[in-house]
């Protein structure tokens, strides 16, 4: 069931609205095919294995800088280029329908109410995020978008990392990645090395994130032969860290970091990506570190 929150000036007739990509004012649009951004290298799909040796990713398109898991906050992120990987949430409309939000119910970044799975693609045409006041810029209310729009947008001219919140999902958004030739391209995260390994086993990039509390008694090694991305927690302890990165796993990231101290212990302990809800910021901060250990 689907309540209504205080829709205001919104009119019920927008069900079937074409999904707006302005997004901030000043912002620019994403390129058409074919020009190449600057996070992207050849004129092939990018791939996991184009990514710098230290890696940002913008968490929910970077939830501090823009409305999360949103089509215009993942242009914008995009587009600022502060980041190589853009991360998104994923979950399952009644009708099979994969789209791209993060909560269980529409209440908290919506004007509606009520589950996410009592809705199908039709309905889903009439739900408006709302902005967070607190984000920097101006914002418009638009429709969360399905994760085949977002594949089709950003697919293969950057690194995607999705969270399939419904392990339901998976053979979905396998066949929707695969017929996108986007394999490599696309890293699948759940909490649950179980799911990991299913997703390994439908030829997807499997990635796994773990809690502060999970890695204290977690072995890591256990799950190399099958886990692509082990995605860490900042808060845990130096020793559980260390033991993450020495585990064999190729890649090994730290969620969910927002301050410069934050992101310098996890690379210092060998953490090689840095999972973050401000990119923009800790990338403007590395910038500067990095002109003022410059020679001159």
């Amino acid at each position: 069931m689907v309540t209504r929150i205080a829709l205001t000036g919104l009119a019920s007739a927008v069900s079937v609205v074409s999904l707006t990509l302005t997004g901030p004012a000043g912002a620019a649009p994403v390129p058409p095919a074919g020009r190449a951004h600057p996070l992207e290298w050849g004129t092939g799909p990018l791939t996991v294995a184009a990514l710098p040796r230290i890696t940002y990713v913008a968490h929910r398109g970077g939830a501090r800088e823009v409305p999360e898991n949103s089509m215009t906050g993942l242009v914008a992120a995009y587009e600022r280029g502060t980041a190589q990987v853009l991360d998104f949430d994923t979950r399952l409309l009644r009708d099979g329908t994969p789209v791209v939000f993060h909560d269980e119910t529409l209440n908290r970044t919506t004007y509606l109410g009520g589950e996410v799975r009592g809705l199908d693609a039709r309905e889903w045409q009439g739900v408006r995020l709302r902005p967070r006041d607190a984000l920097p810029g101006s914002w418009r209310s638009e429709r969360p978008p399905t994760v085949a729009e977002v594949l089709d947008r950003f697919g293969g001219r950057i690194v995607l990392m999705l969270e399939a919140k419904d392990p339901r999902s998976l053979g979905r958004l396998a066949r929707l990645i695969r017929a996108r030739g986007l394999t490599r391209s696309v890293f699948v995260n759940s909490n649950d090395p179980e799911v990991a390994r299913r997703v390994h086993r439908l030829g997807l990039l499997s990635q796994l994130w773990r809690s502060a509390r999970q890695l204290r008694t977690d072995r890591p090694e256990r799950w190399r032969s099958y886990v692509d991305l082990l995605d860490v927690d900042h808060r845990a302890r130096d020793a559980d860290l260390v033991r993450a990165v020495k585990s064999g796993i190729r890649r090994v990231w730290a969620h969910t970091v927002v301050t410069d101290a934050q992101r310098d212990r996890v690379l210092a302990l060998g953490c090689d990506g840095v999972i973050t809800d401000a990119p923009g910021r800790l990338a403007r901060a590395a910038r500067r570190g990095t002109q003022r250990g410059a020679r001159p």
